[in-house]
């Protein structure tokens, strides 16, 4: 026994280390600072309480502005693609478990392979394509005779190219998720439900979906966290623009870090987009495991 929990612990010694240096010691670390007047090449310039919170949520000044600017800015994104992102993966690991299991691989591995590309790539290509003058898009929508559009420098087509950018990139991963636990629904439920005279819906209604029901939780809370974490598409694709319309919450911290050398004012807005993002997915969480 002794020699067991010994074995035990020397297993999960490794995460709780990581967990520690690069979760634990870092959160803390910067709720300090943000209770500092901290700037990135002057240092500590001494404690200040709940200053640069108020600062920031005030409403009332330069930083405030940004950060609700960005704040908004982010929230449309998360709305926007969150369904998409889901609901799109969901369909696609849906069409690729029915296939015949030769064709099953190439599928799965033709959709996962877009989120191995770097954001870089990504944001460089779709740049490429959508760019008003001379991209890709318009000039097969002038071979069409339509009318070409400005993808990049109006609303809500930034939008719109940003979202189209995303779900390309990262479909795959959250579709590779579902298809792991497609695989592991039992069969003989979907052979009993036929039998009952169930329809495709049906099935996935009271079968398939319930047996998933703990991935899609998961697919879901990740998406959001990971939609609020937009930065690389839309400083690479539209730098934010047009108007600051598309300048992430994550846009606005790094520059008040870096242009503005206010690391306080930056570490508060990371510290209140943390809440943000713990209040969104908790509330998520009570609401799908809430007992009826």
């Amino acid at each position: 026994m002794k020699i067991s929990k010994i074995w035990s612990t020397m297993m999960y010694l490794p995460f709780f280390i990581c967990f520690v240096l690069f979760w634990a010691i870092p959160v803390f670390y910067g709720i300090y600072i943000s209770l500092h007047d901290w700037s990135l090449f002057g240092g500590n310039g001494g404690f200040v309480g709940l200053e640069n919170y108020t600062t920031v949520l005030s409403g009332d000044n330069m930083f405030s502005t940004s950060f609700y600017r960005g704040l908004e800015n982010t929230l449309v994104f998360v709305g926007f693609s969150v369904i998409p992102l889901v609901l799109v993966s969901l369909g696609l690991a849906l069409l690729v478990n029915n296939i015949p299991k030769k064709l099953k691989v190439f599928f799965r591995t033709t959709f996962f392979i877009s989120y191995a590309v770097s954001v870089t790539a990504v944001s460089a290509i779709f740049k490429w394509l959508f760019t008003g003058n001379g991209g890709y898009i318009n000039n097969v929508l002038n071979t069409l005779n339509i009318a070409p559009l400005n993808w990049l420098n109006e609303q809500p087509y930034a939008w719109i190219t940003i979202l189209i950018a995303t779900v390309w990139w990262t479909i795959g991963y959250n579709m590779i998720l579902f298809i792991n636990a497609l695989d592991e629904v039992d069969y003989n439920l979907y052979e009993a439900a036929g039998l009952d005279g169930a329809n495709w819906w049906k099935k996935f209604r009271y079968v398939t979906f319930p047996s998933i029901k703990g991935v899609f939780i998961f697919v879901l809370m990740t998406t959001i966290i990971a939609s609020f974490n937009l930065y690389g598409q839309t400083l690479l694709i539209t730098a934010g623009g047009p108007q600051q319309s598309t300048q992430s919450l994550i846009m606005v911290i790094q520059q008040v870090v870096f242009s503005q050398n206010n690391l306080g004012i930056g570490t508060t807005m990371a510290v209140i987009m943390g809440v943000i993002m713990m209040v969104i997915t908790g509330a998520q969480y009570w609401y799908a495991y809430r007992k009826d």
